[in-house]
């Protein structure tokens, strides 16, 4: 078995090793374990303590990372390290900070359905995600042949995700898969993003040309769909592509992805440079130029709100995660509080003369 099938291109062979280790990537994560590939075959790992004491969540192996592996073929092998990664697939973590979902993958392919689960509000969030994952999106539409407007969704898309190539499927008879050929080079990798029942597993049986993934039905009334994956792994197709299968996510936190969001809303952010002041908060400002794209219509209010609703959400992630800001947000909200005691004892003072 070659490491070089597995995606190892110079980026990882120019990065030196220890003595003694050898370079694995990492196939799937478990609680406590971790499925690697090296040269010495598939295998089980986990991680040498020593290496990792003090780790953030941020540092451990992620699917799809290549480390550096003192491997025991027959027994557990232990991982010494993480290589550099070229590109990173990062989440919120509701316990605190980020959580790597996945990593080293050169497209993130979006997956939608085309029934009507269909949300661009979703899709937003998932093109600020891989935005800012350095990898470069691609949006697939899934279930084309049970569409009557796909023509329509495809110029919705297409107003929100700039220069990003769309294409409509049909997982089955494996109509539109000619048209990404394009994006399915061998020794590449892949990532999909999307929510259960949209045909991620369905879509990767399409692509390998055989039952790789369990498939299950959605639901009729509501086109939501079971979970079939339940763990992020990666897979080597007969015609040589990686893909990288991940649980579908119906909330998504977008993390520290700042850049993610300037690139998928850069409509809104080349009109703020026009706006009469520097600070506009593209609210009730005078010469605000986003507000009068709003008022003349061309800006969508829809597409504002969603981006107004991310730049709090990335806000709310920075201050609950930066000790500087969470102590100024506390500052604040004291001054905002003394104020208004300060008031109220004025009110009372003034009521009893």
């Amino acid at each position: 078995m070659t490491i070089n099938k597995y995606g190892f291109t110079d980026f990882f062979e120019a990065q030196t090793l220890q003595d003694g280790l050898i370079p694995a990537r990492v196939t799937a994560v478990f609680k406590d374990f971790f499925k690697v590939v090296s040269e010495d075959g598939e295998h089980l790992a986990k991680l040498k303590y020593v290496a990792f004491m003090g780790a953030m969540n941020t540092d451990l192996p992620a699917v799809g990372d290549f480390v550096a592996l003192e491997s025991h073929p027959h027994d557990t092998s232990l991982i010494h390290g993480v290589l550099d990664r070229k590109t990173v697939f990062k989440r919120s973590d509701p316990a605190g900070g980020e959580q790597l979902v996945a990593a080293n993958f050169d497209y993130v392919f979006i997956v939608s359905s085309l029934n009507h689960d269909f949300n661009i509000n979703r899709l937003e969030r998932y093109l600020t995600i891989a935005w800012d994952s350095g990898a470069k999106p691609v949006v697939i539409l899934t279930k084309a042949d049970l569409s009557e407007n796909t023509a329509q969704i495809v110029t919705e898309i297409e107003l929100v995700a700039y220069g990003v190539p769309i294409f409509a499927v049909d997982n089955l008879s494996k109509s539109g898969f000619d048209e990404i050929e394009s994006f399915l080079n061998p020794g590449e990798t892949i990532v999909l993003l999307g929510s259960s029942g949209v045909g991620k597993s369905s879509f990767i049986n399409a692509l390998s040309g055989k039952t790789l993934m369990k498939t299950s039905g959605i639901r009729e009334d509501d086109s939501k769909g079971k979970h079939t994956t339940t763990h992020r792994e990666l897979h080597l197709l007969p015609t040589g592509l990686l893909v990288i299968d991940t649980p579908g996510m119906r909330e998504l936190g977008i993390g520290q992805a700042s850049d993610g969001l300037g690139e998928t809303f850069q409509d809104i952010e080349l009109l703020a440079n026009d706006c009469k002041f520097r600070n506009c908060q593209h609210g009730t400002e005078p010469g605000c130029a986003v507000q009068a794209a709003l008022t003349n219509g061309s800006l969508s209010e829809v597409h504002y709100a969603n981006w107004i609703k991310l730049k709090r959400e990335l806000a709310y992630f920075e201050r609950k995660n930066d000790p500087v800001l969470q102590r100024a947000e506390k500052q604040k909200w004291k001054a905002v509080h003394k104020a208004l005691e300060t008031q109220y004892k004025s009110n009372l003072k003034a009521r009893k003369k």
